[in-house]
């Protein structure tokens, strides 16, 4: 229970990596804000199972695109807790398409979600973080695709390198007040995000075939190395980017 005094606001977390990250920071402890886009009732289902586990849970309805939904749910989590300590960017969207098909509106939405949102919850966390002076940490999830191109994927690819740039950045603003910011960058992992792309049994067979490890990733495989981010044994670690992805880097021959 290496949380059990801690609060954490996981964004995006009704589905996907985000509800394994929620469930597990529960499962050590952690009281939880799970933060969903419209999606309460799978968020309640998430925060059925941090209280089942030992843990305890708030929902909170924000679009983290938006900045006074943004400060309601960080408002929301002192009302309850009073305390913020740990802070998970999670939240974002790709959907694919192909390039000559991308539209305005489709690019300025998925960097609102995937990266504004990922400046607006770290400036409001790291603000009570600080006013607090316990320290902190801001873990946000980043991507293999800020490494890499993606043919389908020119919109988000630029959203993810620039998450692991401000990560980065607020390593140095931030590690004074004993605030480590650091970015998790998962290869391919399994979610609702890809669940068309890899009904295709082909697709699937050869994309597991790439990495080392002779899998896709899970959302556990994640949900891990955020909470040993958020743990006293990643104390030293700032700036820092993890690349959890099977191998599947470094398999170019």
């Amino acid at each position: 229970m290496r949380f059990a005094d801690r609060v954490a606001v996981v964004t995006g977390a009704s589905r996907g990596i985000g509800r394994a990250i929620a469930i597990r920071l529960g499962s050590e402890g952690a009281r939880v804000v799970v933060n969903h886009p419209g999606e309460a009732e799978m968020a309640e289902q998430v925060a059925a199972e941090i209280v089942r586990q030992g843990g305890a849970a708030m929902v909170a309805d924000a679009d983290v695109s938006n900045a006074d939904r943004v400060a309601q749910m960080f408002d929301a989590a002192l009302t309850r807790w009073n305390r913020v300590d740990i802070l998970v960017n999670n939240a974002g969207i790709c959907p694919f398409v192909e390039w000559f098909d991308l539209t305005e509106d489709l690019f300025e939405r998925v960097h609102q979600v995937n990266l504004k949102g990922a400046f607006l919850c770290s400036q409001a966390a790291s603000r009570i973080m600080r006013d607090q002076g316990r320290g902190g940490r801001i873990i946000s999830l980043s991507s293999i695709s800020a490494l890499v191109g993606g043919s389908f994927q020119t919109h988000y690819t630029p959203t993810k390198a620039g998450i692991r740039s401000l990560m980065q950045s607020l390593a140095i603003v931030l590690g004074p007040y004993g605030i480590t910011c650091n970015s998790i960058l998962p290869g391919t992992i399994l979610t609702d995000i890809n669940q068309a792309h890899y009904q295709d049994p082909t697709i699937l067979t050869r994309d597991s075939a790439r990495v080392p490890l002779g899998r896709l990733g899970e959302p556990n495989d994640i949900a891990g190395v955020a909470a040993f981010l958020a743990s006293d044994d990643a104390r030293y670690i700032n700036g820092a980017d993890i690349l959890v992805d099977g191998g599947l880097f470094v398999n170019l021959q």
